[in-house]
C-alpha cells in the first residue's frame, strides 16, 4: 500500500476526534440543562412515587414491560437483542468488510446494527419524556398532574379473531387448565407464518444474498433480524387495536 492510503494520525485524527468530543460534550450539556436529574428527598417506605421509573439506561426494559411478558421483556428479548447485534458484523462474510465497517460494504449488518440500536433508544426516549402518573402516555402539552381516565382493557389476539370470525369457544384439545381452540390455532398459523414469510422473500427473491450467506449464516441472521423486527410490530398492535398477547400457550405467552 503506498503513502497514499494512508493519513496521519496528527492532525487528522486527532482533530476528528477532538471535534466529535466537544460535540458529545455539547450534547450532554444541553441535555443536562433541559432535563436536568436534581437529588429528591429521601426515599419514604410510606411513600411510593408515581410513577417509579428506573435508571434511564434501564427504561427501555421497563417500557418493554408495558408490550410483554416480564420474562419475555426482561431476559428474552434483551439477550436476542444484544446477541443480534453482537454477531451482525460476525455473520456478514463480505471478506472486504473486515477491519473497517463501512456502510457500502456492510449494508444490510449496518442498517441492521442501527434499527436495533435506534429501537432501544426510542424505547429509553419514550420512558423519560412521555410516561407520566401510572405509566400513561403523556404528551408535553398535557397536565403531567392529572391522572388520566382508564381506557378499554386489552385483549388477546385470539378473542379478536374469535369474536371476529364467530368460532366456537369449545377447545379442540385441552391441556391441563388450557383449552386450545380454533382461534388459538389461528394464532399458532399467524406466528409461524410471520417466520416463514420473513424467511421465504430474501431465499426467493435475494438469492445472491443467500448464496453470499450460506445455509446456517442465513438462517441465523433472519431469526434475529425477525425476531427484532417483531418487538415494534407487537408494539404497534397494542397502540393501535389494544391487543395484549399475539400467542397463548400454556407454557409461554406473547
Amino acid at each position: 500500500m503506498g503513502p497514499e492510503d494512508h493519513v496521519l494520525v496528527w492532525p487528522n485524527l486527532v482533530y476528528i476526534e477532538l471535534i466529535s468530543m466537544l460535540v458529545a460534550t455539547a450534547v450532554l450539556l444541553f441535555l443536562s440543562l433541559v432535563s436536568p436529574a436534581p437529588l429528591e428527598e429521601l426515599a419514604s417506605a410510606d411513600t411510593t412515587p408515581n410513577p417509579t421509573k428506573a435508571p434511564w439506561y434501564f427504561l427501555g426494559l421497563q417500557e418493554l414491560l408495558v408490550y410483554f411478558d416480564p420474562w419475555l421483556a426482561g431476559v428474552v428479548l434483551p439477550s436476542l437483542i444484544i446477541v443480534g447485534l453482537v454477531l451482525l458484523p460476525y455473520i456478514d462474510p463480505n471478506p472486504r468488510g473486515k477491519g473497517y465497517y463501512t456502510y457500502s460494504e456492510r449494508k444490510f449488518a449496518v442498517l441492521g446494527f442501527c434499527f436495533g440500536l435506534a429501537l432501544w433508544y426510542i424505547l429509553i426516549v419514550i420512558g423519560v419524556w412521555f410516561r407520566g402518573l401510572d405509566w400513561s402516555w403523556y404528551w408535553p402539552w398535557d397536565n403531567w398532574k392529572a391522572h388520566k381516565p382508564i381506557t378499554g382493557g386489552l385483549v388477546d389476539l385470539e378473542v379478536v379473531i374469535q369474536n371476529t370470525l364467530g368460532l366456537p369457544e369449545a377447545p379442540l384439545v385441552t391441556l391441563g387448565r388450557y383449552g386450545v381452540t380454533i382461534a388459538n390455532l389461528i394464532t399458532w398459523a399467524l406466528f409461524l407464518g410471520y417466520y416463514a414469510v420473513g424467511f421465504s422473500i430474501p431465499f426467493l427473491f435475494m438469492r445472491k444474498f443467500y448464496n453470499s450467506l450460506g445455509f446456517v449464516r442465513y438462517n441465523l441472521m433472519m431469526f434475529l433480524f425477525l425476531s427484532m423486527l417483531g418487538v415494534p410490530l407487537k408494539i404497534y398492535l397494542r397502540l393501535l387495536a389494544s391487543i395484549k398477547y399475539v400467542l397463548v400457550t400454556p407454557w409461554f405467552k406473547i
